[in-house]
């Protein structure tokens, strides 16, 4: 089993397991806040089962009917995901007014809030981990899955300071207000993951700083009137970096000469941006026909 299949599978987990302390947390208090909490539980299974089926096809090797891999099933995963995290928002917010409107008495609020709150540690620890493991690994489904994990606990720790002051001052509409802020914020978060998923699956370009690396590759082999490098364009497909360019050299330099010079600019852009696809294509420089193609 790969890496990322087991982290995948390692979400899944975390996911009944918090759901099921969560259930436990909201049966034995009634707070609609707690009932909020497990409901986003119960969006992250929903998103884990997803991430681990994108995973598995991302992992795919390319064949004749997708030439260039995969990958961005990824994408798909975290625009399901983030459309899940509206449904759960959309259910606690009806529930949340619906009890600010007739509210009902808490009951043990103590082993409910402790409950909650270890379900709470365990959703962290294993956020951190699919965060850190989609970062070294390029897999936007993994970061997605692991940010969720993570709002989860920032929602959980609201959800327990809510109930805690309600506890303390035995305001209960504390509840329901804290179960609508709840909603409202993990509304914000779906909103995110949605858009991310669509600048990848709409081949936005490489983010600011990767391709600063690439004009700075390029710019150490320019010389002016001699080489130069135009038509530059990226894009990202889950973890792979897609990379053209055209070289642009003395028309009088052999076939040989000019490889040389784009195999060097392509080994040294792999060597800055890893899991790069590079495509470049050679022209003499002072062929008009070179700039027909520039974008302006």
């Amino acid at each position: 089993m790969s890496t990322l299949k087991k982290f995948a599978w390692l979400s899944v987990a975390t996911a009944i397991v918090t759901i099921a302390l969560k259930v436990i947390a909201w049966w034995v208090t009634g707070s609609v806040g707690l009932l909020s909490d497990a409901a986003e539980s119960v969006v992250n299974l929903v998103a884990a089962v997803i991430a681990l089926g994108a995973v598995t096809v991302s992992e795919r090797p390319a064949d004749d009917d997708h030439q260039y891999g995969h990958s961005k099933a990824e994408y798909f995963s975290a625009g399901v995901e983030g459309a899940m995290i509206f449904v759960a928002a959309a259910f606690i917010l009806v529930v949340s007014v619906e009890r600010l409107i007739n509210p009902v008495p808490l009951e043990s609020l103590g082993v409910g809030l402790l409950i909650s709150l270890v379900a709470a540690a365990i959703n962290g620890a294993v956020g951190v981990a699919l965060v850190r493991a989609g970062d070294r690994h390029r897999s936007p489904t993994l970061k997605a899955d692991g940010k969720h994990l993570i709002t989860d606990v920032v929602t959980s720790v609201g959800v327990a300071v809510g109930l805690g002051l309600a506890w303390i001052t035995g305001w209960n509409v504390l509840d329901p207000i804290v179960a609508i802020g709840v909603g409202l914020n993990i509304l914000f978060v779906g909103y995110r993951l949605v858009h991310e998923s669509g600048m990848g699956l709409m081949d936005a370009t490489l983010p600011e700083g990767d391709n600063r690396l690439i004009e700075e590759v390029l710019e150490r082999h320019r010389e002016p009137g001699r080489v130069d490098f135009h038509e530059l364009r990226t894009r990202e497909s889950g973890k792979w970096r897609f990379v053209e360019f055209h070289a642009l050299v003395p028309g009088e330099w052999s076939v040989d000469r000019g490889h040389d010079l784009v195999e060097k600019v392509e080994q040294e852009i792999h060597a800055a941006l890893p899991h790069s696809h590079i495509t470049s294509h050679l022209e003499p420089i002072e062929d008009e026909r070179a700039y027909n193609d520039v974008h302006l």
